[in-house]
């Protein structure tokens, strides 16, 4: 069974106060939901580890801009600092994209791809998809995809055609400008 993740993270306790807001876009270069979470206030800073580099990801006036692409296998987290800096592109690797309940989700493959602003890209948690493969959570196919969009996506980014990393901050901007009110044209 494949973990199902939310846009709002409703579920992340160290969030203490947050704004949130969705809405959904169709341009062309872009169709999906866009969501935004405003860490406001957290219990504390959450720091991940890349070798020798050490980034701070969630503090206090944070903010994560999610696209979850229609038709698409792969989900995009932008991760601001409180100077609306970008840290760092979070790309889940899934099965989809959708909407439950009125909020946007993708269903999980495992496999991730981070990507630094200095454009390095770094592969994470392929041990996890072969783990789930060794043990008939996820079949070959699930396994194929998800090293297929990998690869499409490591390439996209090289050729500088990977648009959801150069359109983050115009959706950040436009999210916050409209209150995910109306479209983009």
């Amino acid at each position: 069974m494949l973990k199902r993740k939310f846009g709002d993270r409703l579920g992340w306790k160290r969030i203490t106060e947050r704004e949130y807001i969705q809405t959904f876009v169709q341009t062309e270069t872009f169709e999906g939901y866009l969501s935004f979470l405003k860490m406001i206030k957290v219990k504390e800073p959450l720091y991940i580890n890349y070798g020798e580099k050490m980034l701070c990801i969630a503090d206090n006036a944070y903010s994560w801009l999610q696209q979850f692409p229609k038709d698409k296998h792969h989900a995009v987290t932008t991760m601001f600092n409180d100077k609306g800096e970008i840290i760092q592109w979070y790309i889940d690797i899934c099965l989809k994209n959708g909407v439950e309940n009125g909020r946007p989700f993708w269903d999980d493959l495992y496999l991730d791809l981070i990507v630094l602003p200095s454009g390095e890209i770094i592969q994470q948690d392929s041990d996890e998809l072969e783990e789930a493969l060794a043990n008939g959570i996820i079949d070959k196919y699930l396994y194929n995809l998800a090293w297929n969009e990998a690869k499409e996506i490591v390439e996209q980014i090289k050729e500088g055609t990977f648009s959801s990393l150069h359109l983050a901050k115009e959706y950040r901007d436009y999210i916050l400008k409209t209150n995910g009110s109306s479209t983009l044209s």
